[in-house]
Order: C-alpha cells, then sequence, then structure tokens
C-alpha cells in the first residue's frame, strides 16, 4: 500500500490556544477512516491541513508525497478532493449542476473562462448519475435540496481524480432519507477498489457508512484512540471522547450509540 497523508508531532496554535496537539497519524492509499469527536475537537483544522490549506505550527504533514511548506500547495490541492460546507458556501447559486462539478478539474468553483472539453463532461455526467443526480445537470444549485447538494458536492469532489477524498460532514443537516440515499453512495464508494483513500469527518456513529476501516477519535485537540474500526470503535474509547458513559451497538455493518443509562 501505498502512503497518502503522515502528520508527525503535529501542533496546531492560535494565539494561546493549542488546537491539536501531538498528532501521530498514517494514512495509506485503501484506507477509509472517519473521524469522531466532539466540537472544538480539532477535527476541521485536521481536515484543513489534509487538504493542504493550513500549516502545522509544529511537527510534519505530508500530503501525497509533498510536505507542506515546502511545496506549492495550489498544485497539490488539485489532487485532493473536498467536499465541505466552507467550500459549498463559495459556488455561484445560479451555477448549473453540471457546471458546479465540472470546474472541479479547474479548481474552481464557478464557471468562468476556462476551457472544457467533451470528456471532462462525460466525466462530470458519469458522476452525477453515479450519485443519482443525472437528471438534475441542467439545474440551479440553488433549487437543489440539502441532500441533492450534498450528493453534487461529493461528486464534484471526485471530478479531478483526487489520490484522496476528504469528506468534512457530508451527512450534516440531512433528513433520514438524505442521509441513507448518501451513506449508500459512500458504501458504494468505499468498497470500490478503484477510489482513492478516503478521510470522513462526522459527529454521529450512525452516519458511519458500511466499509468503512479506520477510526480516529479526537478531544480537545488530542488523539483519544486510532486505528482499525472494529478493534477501535468501542463504548469505552466513546465515553472517552465525548465525557459521558455511551452505549455502542453495531448490526450489518452500521454503528448507533446513546447515552448509557
Amino acid at each position: 500500500m501505498t502512503e497518502v497523508l503522515r502528520f508527525e508531532g503535529v501542533r496546531v496554535r492560535r494565539g494561546d490556544n493549542e488546537i491539536l496537539r501531538e498528532i501521530d497519524w498514517t494514512v495509506s492509499d485503501q484506507d477509509r477512516w472517519v473521524i469522531l469527536g466532539p466540537n472544538g475537537a480539532g477535527k476541521t483544522t485536521l481536515m484543513s491541513m489534509a487538504s493542504a490549506r493550513l500549516h502545522p505550527t509544529e511537527g510534519t504533514v505530508t500530503v501525497l508525497g509533498e510536505t507542506l511548506g515546502d511545496t506549492d500547495t495550489r498544485e497539490l490541492r488539485v489532487r485532493v478532493g473536498l467536499s465541505s460546507a466552507a467550500l459549498a458556501d463559495r459556488i455561484p447559486p445560479h451555477e448549473t449542476v453540471r457546471n458546479v462539478v465540472m470546474t472541479a478539474a479547474h479548481g474552481v468553483t464557478g464557471r468562468w473562462q476556462e476551457e472544457y472539453e467533451g470528456l471532462d463532461e462525460d466525466r462530470a455526467d458519469a458522476l452525477l448519475w453515479a450519485f443519482g443526480m443525472g437528471d438534475f445537470a441542467q439545474r440551479e444549485f440553488s433549487t437543489l435540496s440539502e441532500g441533492e447538494r450534498k450528493r453534487v458536492q461529493v461528486a464534484r469532489a471526485l471530478m479531478p481524480d483526487p489520490e484522496l477524498l476528504l469528506l468534512d460532514e457530508p451527512a450534516a443537516g440531512l433528513d433520514l432519507g438524505g442521509r441513507e440515499e448518501l451513506l449508500g453512495a459512500l458504501t458504494e464508494l468505499a468498497g470500490d477498489h478503484r477510489s482513492p483513500a478516503i478521510v470522513m469527518v462526522t459527529h454521529h456513529v450512525e452516519e458511519i457508512p458500511d466499509g468503512f476501516t479506520h477510526v480516529m477519535l479526537l478531544r480537545e485537540g488530542r488523539i483519544v484512540a486510532a486505528g482499525p474500526l472494529g478493534e477501535t470503535l468501542t463504548a469505552q474509547a466513546l465515553s472517552d471522547t465525548y465525557g459521558m458513559p455511551v452505549e455502542l451497538a453495531a448490526s450489518g455493518g452500521r454503528y448507533a450509540a446513546r447515552r448509557a443509562s
């Protein structure tokens, strides 16, 4: 397996606030990681470094063989697929769904003067069909439901054929139906050996797609536990992460958690 991410002794500070500390983490090309933790745990900061959009205060972050601080991050970011709320907010609301996906090939969020080939349109359409959005190609992005937007964002993240796919809370704000449709698509993606390495942030174990292989639990900027999903995601680890007793159930490759009575 090929290493796609490595964090060594990583710390991130903002003034006197230490957002991440002592982070050591490695992701290989066939890994499917989920990152869990309460608000303020440092999950978004971790993803910002993984997407080459933030440098560590201390330590070393290597993304796709390139060390942050010693490489052109503009070129590196094109090799990383990213779906996040912050990125979605930059998409022009009247852009067509096809263009929302296709513009990722140039690393922009709105179509302007870039040139595209028929192959670009074909790939964008194929990705939209893969995520159940093929009939929406000519719709304006602003007219979509939240669930439809999330699926378009994941399709967009895959447009440049990335070597690493980062999904920051892809199911946030979805109703039950929208969540299950998205998780079904992510389960298929995780099971495809042609897919890139995947790292997904979520607040809820119920949103972990079947087929994910590893988990990291964060609390107050530190790793509580990290490793293979089946061994690492335990009631005790969740209790330590969220600071309260937690019950964990698993069935059919999916998980459910609640506060222990």
